[in-house]
């Protein structure tokens, strides 16, 4: 494994948590699964040091919880619950609103340009919903890529920070359930062009309620999901 190649070549905290994070996120370590430390270092090829750093920060981002009522310390993957779903889409919605906000004061050359951009990837989207069977995983990708434009084009590096922090929590909902959110794209795709009216006219204020009301109602989705399917990695 190449992941395991270059942390045998020197590893690091760093380099642990970022596999790890990247297995939770993407749901290969399941929500409510026990991670063993000694288990982790084997596979990785590293001590256990690195992997105990790793999980530590893991921890204090919300990635993993102790087991409950064990005497004895277990990492385990954090379940997933409408109540955390929740506390993460309005985080995000007020940094990516922030973000929109900075994005609608840029002159006027770069917010026409990454009007295109964003409008080019809404549609890009929107076709995508439209196939008789829709890629789920394409349109996530698609959807990441829309927030994203804007937040790397306005966000200075402090935000970018906290959104890097932030976001990939709440994307261990949305590439969970996007096969179910799915009939929620067409609306998202409207909410998507509120945003870049705002931002191709330079209106901060709309801009910002805009990507808050877009994350909301993308909350209102999920949780209505999450009521109907169930929570996951519950004990």
């Amino acid at each position: 494994m190449k992941a395991a190649a270059a942390l045998a070549r020197g590893a690091r905290p760093t380099l642990v948590y970022h596999t790890l994070r990247e297995l939770i996120v993407r749901g290969q370590l399941a929500p409510g699964s026990r991670i063993v430390e000694t288990d982790v270092a084997s596979k990785l090829r590293v001590s256990r040091t690195p992997v105990r750093g790793a999980l530590q920060r893991l921890q204090q981002e919300g990635y993993i919880v102790d087991a409950p009522s064990l005497q004895q310390s277990r990492p385990t993957v954090a379940p997933m619950t409408h109540e955390d779903a929740l506390e993460l889409f309005s985080i995000v919605a007020e940094i990516e609103g922030l973000a929109a906000r900075y994005a609608a004061a840029l002159d006027d050359a770069a917010r026409t340009k990454l009007a295109a951009v964003l409008t080019a990837t809404n549609t890009k989207l929107e076709r995508a919903s439209r196939a008789r069977q829709p890629k789920h995983d394409l349109l996530y990708e698609l959807d990441e890529a829309f927030h994203r434009g804007y937040v790397t084009a306005a966000a200075g590096p402090r935000l970018r920070a906290l959104h890097d922090v932030v976001k990939p929590q709440a994307e261990r909902y949305e590439r969970l359930y996007v096969s179910l959110l799915s009939r929620g794209i067409a609306p998202s795709v409207s909410e998507h062009q509120a945003i870049i009216r705002a931002i191709r006219v330079g209106d901060a204020d709309a801009a910002q309620r805009a990507v808050q009301t877009n994350w909301r109602n993308a909350a209102d989705r999920l949780g209505k999901v999450i009521t109907t399917f169930g929570e996951r990695g519950q004990w």
